[in-house]
């Protein structure tokens, strides 16, 4: 009898754990929680169209060999001089479109980067929210951190690297700077999602600047107030501003951005990245 409550309680036991992990493994990480908004109506109409623009200036297409073996693409700008430092640009949901090469352009001339502007879409450009909503859907996680982590070689091992991403790209952001380990120097996202396993985030190695709007919904105030005691408690310094404004309100292909709240945004992120290069 003894032997029989033994083998039951071996087995309860085997059954829980077992239930614990299917439970872990089946649980969306942050960026596929954030892809789930695709299907929230009042999400897609946050974002209106972008309005036609055609980049001209400095920035080549770059090739390079993502970590699953296949090819991976980006826009990349080198700095003037040379150094070590990279801004990762990680896009808004429309993708790898012209306004995010502008961008990149800016953070060039006005950091001294080196920048290299993602393509976590695979060459995938949507310029209505119906179309946007469709492509963020299909992204996978194991391909996109293949992407990223191919990024990470490509600079070489010498890199010392910021990211910066806006909405989709903003919680991209928080998870290519927490693969880039000991590379990462400095992680800015725009009203992103919040990672809320403090055991992942504990392995950020480097400081976080978040901004984020007090109408926004996708992250609310409520979850930005739980990523500020997700880090506490797992000792990641993070600095979050906050502004009397909408979703993407910072958004470089939004026609409707909100110029003040971008302005100061942006003042505070090139004082964040120059504190860290030394």
């Amino acid at each position: 009898m003894k032997k029989i409550v033994s083998v039951l309680l071996v087995l309860t036991c085997i059954t829980a754990v077992h239930a614990q992990m299917n439970m872990s493994c089946c649980l969306p990480s942050a960026t596929e929680k954030y892809a789930l908004n695709a299907s929230d109506k009042d999400f897609v109409a946050a974002h209106l169209s972008p309005l036609p623009y055609t980049y001209a200036g400095a920035g080549s297409d770059i090739t390079y060999k993502a970590t699953d073996g296949t090819d991976a693409h980006a826009w990349m700008i080198k700095a003037d001089k040379q150094t070590d430092y990279y801004m990762f640009v990680i896009h808004e949901w429309w993708g790898l479109n012209d306004y995010i090469k502008k961008e990149a352009e800016k953070f060039a001339n006005d950091l001294g980067v080196n920048v290299i502007a993602l393509d976590l879409y695979d060459k995938q450009v949507a310029a209505n929210p119906q179309d946007a909503a469709k492509i963020m859907q299909t992204v996978k996680t194991a391909r996109a951190m293949a992407i990223i982590k191919g990024a990470y070689e490509y600079a070489g091992a010498n890199a010392k690297v910021f990211t910066i991403g806006w909405c989709f790209g903003g919680g991209w952001s928080l998870q290519t700077a927490i693969e880039g380990g000991k590379q990462a120097v400095g992680c800015i996202m725009y009203y992103g999602q919040p990672e809320e396993d403090a055991a992942r985030l504990k392995t950020i190695n480097c400081d976080v600047i978040g901004f984020f709007g007090n109408k926004d919904t996708h992250p609310s105030p409520a979850m930005v107030d739980k990523f500020e005691q997700t880090a506490k408690a797992a000792g990641v310094k993070l600095m979050v501003n906050r502004y009397d404004a909408t979703h993407a309100f910072a958004n470089p292909s939004n026609p409707n951005f909100d110029k003040d709240a971008t302005a100061d945004a942006y003042a505070k992120v090139k004082e964040f990245v120059m504190a860290r290069m030394k």
